[in-house]
């Protein structure tokens, strides 16, 4: 499931595979919880988090793990000693395994997303 055609998160959910569909939804409920007055959309074929129509976070259930995106640099430098022992390209976080997702770092990363604007990579 790299890239999906589904017009929502709701159908992107559904449409998710089974082992991975509750970390999926999980990571869903933490952003809308978090992310108060960002826009829930789907960019790019997955679930995306706008401020101002500039998405700032994104997830998906990729071929061989999960992935979160993470599209501001200066929250990843805030958080950089957090970040070190994680499998991360330059704003992606790679959980190989749903049960290896930390949620509590993907909250603060959240919140701190959330506290104030900034620009994206």
């Amino acid at each position: 499931m790299v890239r999906s055609e589904a017009k929502d998160v709701a159908g992107y959910l559904a449409e998710a595979p089974e082992g991975r569909r509750d970390a999926l939804a999980r990571l869903r409920d933490l952003c809308r919880s978090e992310l108060k007055g960002f826009d829930e959309v789907m960019a790019y074929g997955m679930p995306a988090y706008e401020r101002d129509g500039t998405a700032e976070i994104a997830f998906a259930g990729q071929k061989q793990y999960i992935s979160f995106y993470l599209m501001r640099g200066d929250v990843r430098e805030a958080f950089e000693d957090r970040l070190a022992g994680q499998d991360m390209g330059k704003g992606c976080l790679r959980f190989r395994k749903p049960e290896n997702i930390d949620f509590d770092l993907v909250r603060d990363l959240l919140r701190a997303t959330a506290a104030r604007p900034g620009t994206v990579c």
